[in-house]
C-alpha cells in the first residue's frame, strides 16, 4: 500500500533504456534520508525490455514505486515528463531520465535540507560529471559548459547569461505543479524534447536557485546517429529554427503571466532577424514561413505593439540595418 504522505517524489523518465535503467533506478532507491520519498515512472511505450525491469522493481518495492505505462508512444517526452509530474505527491520532486544516475547516497537528503531552511529559494542544483554510453568518463567542453556555475542563480541570469546552473538529474525543487500556480501546459507545448530550461523558467519565475559546487549525479552524453536521447536526435533536427519557435512560446507565457521585460522585447528582434538570415541562406517556402511566424508576434505585437507596419518594408530595413551596423564596426542600425 503506497504511503499517505511523502516529502519527496522522484519524476522518473525512461524509453528504451534497457541498458541503463537498472542502474538509474538504483541510484535513487540507494538514498538515504530522514524523510519518506517515491518514484514516479513515466514510460512512454518502450519497445524493448524496459517495462520488464521496471515490473521487476515495482515487485520489489511495490510501496515506493508508481508505473505509470503509456498506452501508445506520446511523440514527445517533454509530454510524458509533464504528465509524470503531475502525478507527483511529494512536497519537492526531484528529476532523473533512465539513462543518467545519481552518484551520492546523500544527494536527495542534502538538497531537501537546504530548501527547507532557505524558503527564498525555489531549487537547488549541485554539479555533475559526464559519461559516455558504457559509462566511460568523457569530456565535452561544448556541453559542460552550459552548466559552468556557482551559488546563486536569478532570473536576471537567466536571462543574460548563456549558462544554466544544472543539468535535469541534478534539480530537486519545490513542487509547483502539485502547487498550480500557473498553466504549466506550456512545458511540452514549447517543445516535443527540451524540458530543462522550461522548468527553469518556471522555477525562477518564483524564486532563486542555489548551485552546490559537489559533484552527486552523472550525466550520460550521447551524440550517434540512431540513439534515441536529444543530443542525438537533434543531428537530424534545425535546432536553430526550433529554438526560435521555442522562444517564441515562452515569450507569450511569460506575457500573458507576467509581461515582457525589455530583455525579452530584445530577444524578440533578435529571433526575427535570426529568420531573416535563415530565409537569406535558403529563400524557400518553409524559410519564407519561418520569417512570417517571427516577424507576426515578435515584431508587430512585440516591438512595435501592434502599430500597423509592412512585414516587406520592416524586413528590408532590418537588413539594411544590420548591414550598415556591420560595416560601421558594430555601431548604429535601426532599432
Amino acid at each position: 500500500m503506497m504511503k499517505d504522505k511523502v516529502t519527496l517524489s522522484v519524476v522518473f523518465i525512461t524509453y528504451n533504456h534497457e541498458s541503463y535503467v537498472r542502474k538509474a533506478l538504483d541510484s535513487v532507491l540507494m538514498q538515504e534520508t530522514d524523510f519518506d520519498f517515491d518514484i514516479v515512472v513515466g514510460e512512454d511505450c518502450s519497445t524493448d525490455h524496459t517495462r520488464d525491469i521496471l515490473l521487476e522493481y515495482k515487485e520489489k518495492y511495490p510501496d515506493q514505486i508508481t508505473l505509470l505505462f503509456r498506452e501508445k508512444n506520446l511523440g514527445r517526452p517533454t509530454l510524458n515528463v509533464y504528465q509524470t509530474a503531475m502525478e507527483c505527491r511529494g512536497d519537492y520532486i526531484a528529476f532523473l531520465e533512465g539513462d543518467d544516475y545519481w552518484t551520492d547516497v546523500h544527494k536527495l537528503q542534502r538538497q531537501v535540507d537546504f530548501l527547507k531552511s532557505h524558503s527564498d529559494y525555489m531549487g537547488v542544483t549541485h554539479t555533475c560529471c559526464v559519461v559516455g554510453k558504457e559509462g566511460e568518463k568523457v569530456f565535452d567542453a561544448e556541453a559542460l559548459s552550459l552548466y559552468e556555475w556557482s551559488g546563486n542563480y536569478t532570473f536576471h541570469d537567466y536571462q543574460v547569461q548563456p549558462k544554466w546552473p544544472g543539468q535535469t538529474a541534478t534539480v530537486v525543487c519545490r513542487n509547483i505543479f502539485k502547487e498550480g500556480k500557473y498553466d504549466y501546459t506550456i512545458l511540452y507545448k514549447a517543445h516535443d524534447f527540451l524540458d530543462d530550461g522550461v522548468i527553469l523558467l518556471f522555477l525562477l519565475k518564483q524564486g532563486k536557485i542555489f548551485r552546490m559546487d559537489e559533484t552527486m549525479s552523472a550525466w550520460r552524453f550521447v551524440k550517434k546517429e540512431g540513439e534515441g536521447n536529444w543530443n542525438s536526435l537533434k543531428l537530424k533536427r534545425n535546432a536553430m529554427v526550433e529554438d526560435c519557435y521555442t522562444k517564441q512560446r515562452l515569450l507569450q507565457w511569460c506575457e500573458e503571466n507576467f509581461g515582457l521585460t525589455e530583455f525579452g522585447k530584445g530577444l524578440a528582434k533578435k529571433d526575427f532577424i535570426t529568420a531573416l538570415s535563415v530565409f537569406l541562406k535558403s529563400p524557400n517556402a518553409k524559410n519564407a514561413q519561418f520569417v512570417r511566424d517571427m516577424y507576426e508576434y515578435n515584431i508587430r505585437h512585440v516591438v512595435r505593439k501592434d502599430r500597423p507596419a509592412n512585414l516587406y518594408v520592416y524586413s528590408l530595413r532590418t537588413i539594411i540595418g544590420q548591414l550598415w551596423k556591420k560595416c560601421s564596426g558594430g555601431k548604429g542600425g535601426r532599432r
